[in-house]
């Protein structure tokens, strides 16, 4: 029924969404959310997997083409499995993948790799056991080393996610890297962001710094030109996989922006930086019609901000943890 393209007023084109299906998550990580955790939302607010499922379909009539299972931890959430099956049922939707910490993920796998799943992105910020703890105040460093060695041997596209802090795990950059020589895969090391629920934090781990420590540690690293998405890829000599930067403190892929996220209560984000610009739930739960829901949606794109700095300065308090906004 909607075949026209979503864009915004800056020419940007939406083909990406990050859908978080649950505010819950089994780690407690110091970069995400406070030690003590954060409020969960009640069942009632969360959307339904059938929400969700009609909202991935209205999108994906408008020129939404891959999908991104975030949380929280999606595999927090019971049903997730037949809910990816029936959005890898949708035509529109040639993409997708999940973003998971691994801790409950290792005894899905085969389901994920028979239902032909396009990526998955595993959350692992040290190799150090002792480390693991530390950052994600949980003893559950086995169970993720399970998961990274069965994606390791599965057929599915593979990315690894570190988030560098320093004086945590910023001397493993190198060590972590390597997973990357061995194997097809992308490791990312991405900027801590201001979203651990926290208000007044500083954070000095830039993508520049990370960089500079990529180059010291492999002096052959050459910048992939022809990239596209978030983050800076490289290529060191000899190894099968990519290094990769995210810049996505300092938001320098702002002007390519290709995606919108729906948070677990339903609330449209056109940016990571805003506080929620349309309550979807709300329109599931009082009638409205399907060209409703998407021309809400359209107006809200439409007022998209330019960058993701001109939506911090509308929305300058909006401190919550990234298991609340979706990762």
């Amino acid at each position: 029924m909607f075949t026209d393209t979503l864009a915004d007023r800056f020419g940007r084109t939406i083909t990406y969404l990050r859908l978080a299906v649950t505010d819950r998550c089994n780690l407690r990580c110091t970069y995400c959310m406070p030690t003590e955790g954060v409020v969960s939302l009640n069942h009632s607010d969360i959307l339904s997997w059938e929400e969700m499922e009609c909202l991935v379909r209205l999108l994906a009539g408008i020129g939404v083409s891959k999908v991104r299972l975030t949380g929280g931890e999606p595999f927090a959430r019971k049903g997730v499995l037949p809910f990816l099956l029936r959005l890898s049922n949708i035509p529109d939707v040639k993409q997708l993948h999940i973003t998971t910490n691994g801790v409950e993920t290792a005894a899905h796998i085969p389901q994920l790799e028979s239902m032909n799943l396009t990526g998955v992105n595993l959350s692992l910020d040290t190799l150090v056991p002792d480390r693991f703890a530390r950052i994600t105040r949980r003893s559950r460093f086995t169970e993720v080393q399970h998961t990274l060695a069965a994606l390791l041997q599965s057929t599915i596209p593979l990315k690894i996610n570190t988030v560098v802090q320093f004086g945590l795990n910023d001397d493993e950059i190198g060590e972590i890297a390597m997973l990357a020589k061995s194997h097809p895969i992308e490791v990312r090391f991405i900027e801590e962001m201001p979203f651990n629920g926290l208000v007044g934090e500083t954070f000095a781990c830039t993508n520049h710094w990370i960089e500079r420590r990529l180059q010291s540690l492999f002096p052959g690293l050459q910048r992939n030109e022809s990239q596209a998405g978030t983050a800076s890829l490289y290529q060191v000599p000899g190894f099968q996989g990519q290094i990769g930067v995210i810049s996505g403190a300092e938001r320098t892929f702002c002007g390519s922006c290709n995606r919108i996220r729906i948070t677990a209560d339903g609330q449209l984000k056109t940016c990571l930086y805003d506080g929620g610009v349309l309550d979807l739930r709300k329109l599931l739960r009082t009638g409205a019609t399907d060209d409703d829901i998407v021309s809400a949606i359209r107006q809200a794109v439409l007022r998209r901000f330019v960058d993701g700095h001109a939506a911090e300065q509308v929305h300058p308090s909006d401190k919550k943890s990234m298991s609340q906004i979706g990762g």
